[in-house]
């Protein structure tokens, strides 16, 4: 037997777990779409200056986590972490800012590479819309709606928790920023030696830690809602005023933050205690500041990503397969016949097994096996008649259909 085994942090999606992932992806799809987000795509390696400019070259993905490589022609190329960026570099380099807004759905993977665990892998995949052009609150609350559409759709909104704050402006920020240099500076020697890192670079990422000692001090430190200014105030408020017009039900979360410069106004995560320590099931927020960074025009932006694995581990069970239909010959004669009827079925519309072999026992044991709704049996006295026998394998009812009428009476089997 091979010791060959998959790259630590990776996992082959079995039929299912595809089924279950299909399941999300789709339903995603389908209710993005319903809210106008069309499905787009970028390559899964960009340039690693594309992550490097957005993320920042100090953050912990760029450092730590990125997967980036030379290239045969010398070209420095990263495995993206994360889509936002691509989205947006799409935006840039394909001149799309004359047609904002623009609406976009995606599906796909990400690497990262971190210490695995359940729910988080170094190949993991995402959902995700993003919403460029629209700088007024209301935009914030249809991303919000969408994010909660695609859980009510899967039946998995109630088991959430939709946890929400404001970053505030840049004049909000600069305030806070500064507000919280001076509280963590006072106890510099009591953080964790990458918040001392973070301290002067991006103090805000101090309060995602999951250090005790970190969190500890975190419980004290300055709240944003103190350092806000009216403009700010009012942009949340309209977004919360907006979430309540339609009936979606949040927690207010004045840590919950997102430690990059370009992020502000509003931040909000779905949370769940059924997935241990990995709690947050889709994440996003504003981030107006992003195009410019990136070297394109001005322009606002707001968006969420969540990740495939997690949901699909909460659903209650996987989606049924696609029964299939048998289609059955007895004795080498009705071997070619057997595959024309497959054939013509499969163009039909129908999911067809036909048996490589074996006599009629063993082929209907695959057809249980395989949870086949019926069995089109051909044998030498069918086809001398014109017939097949077609048997209801949950009734086991058979009886004689004629071959003409196959697809007709086989349609209550779809």
């Amino acid at each position: 037997m091979s010791d060959l085994q998959p790259v630590r942090g990776t996992h082959d999606f079995l039929p299912d777990d595809m089924r279950r992932f299909r399941r999300v992806v789709e339903a995603a799809r389908d209710v993005a779409e319903r809210y106008g987000y069309l499905e787009m795509a970028t390559p899964i390696f960009e340039f690693s200056e594309v992550f490097k400019r957005t993320l920042g070259d100090t953050s912990d993905i760029v450092t730590k986590e990125m997967y980036s490589f030379v290239d045969k022609g010398g070209e420095a190329l990263t495995l993206r972490p994360e889509a936002t960026a691509s989205v947006v570099r799409a935006l840039i380099s394909g001149g799309l800012s004359q047609h904002l807004p623009l609406k976009y759905f995606y599906a796909g993977p990400m690497f990262r590479y971190e210490r695995p665990q359940k729910g988080r892998m170094r190949q993991f995949h995402q959902i995700g819309i993003e919403l460029l052009g629209v700088a007024q609150p209301a935009g914030d609350v249809e991303v919000i709606a969408c994010g909660a559409a695609i859980l009510r759709d899967l039946e998995l909104l109630d088991r959430t928790v939709l946890e929400l704050n404001t970053l505030g402006d840049s004049e909000s920020r600069m305030a806070y920023r500064q507000a919280l240099v001076a509280y963590f500076g006072a106890h510099a020697h009591e953080l964790s030696a990458d918040s001392r890192g973070r301290l002067m670079r991006n103090p805000l990422r101090i309060l995602d830690s999951k250090d005790p000692a970190d969190r500890a001090l975190v419980a004290g430190a300055p709240v944003f809602g103190d350092y806000l200014n009216q403009a700010s105030r009012d942009f949340f408020a309209a977004v919360t005023a907006g979430l309540d017009g339609l009936g979606i039900v949040y927690q207010l979360n004045p840590r919950l933050v997102r430690g990059l410069d370009y992020y502000c106004h509003t931040a909000f995560e779905f949370t769940t205690t059924d997935l241990g320590a990995q709690g947050t099931v889709m994440g996003g927020g504003r981030y107006d500041g992003l195009v410019a960074i990136m070297g394109g025009p001005p322009t606002p932006g707001a968006g969420w990503a969540a990740g495939i694995e997690r949901i699909a581990m909460m659903l209650a069970q996987s989606p049924p397969a696609r029964r299939p239909i048998a289609v059955v010959p007895v004795g080498s004669t009705a071997d070619a016949p057997a595959a024309a009827i497959a054939e013509r079925l499969r163009r039909a519309g129908y999911a067809v097994d036909l048996g490589y072999g074996g006599n009629l026992g063993k082929r209907m044991k695959r057809a249980d096996k395989l949870a086949a709704a019926a069995a089109v049996i051909l044998g030498e006295d069918e086809l001398a008649k014109g017939v097949a026998s077609l048997r209801d394998l949950d009734s086991g009812q058979q009886t004689a259909v004629p071959l003409a009428e196959l697809e007709e009476r086989l349609a209550r089997f779809r």
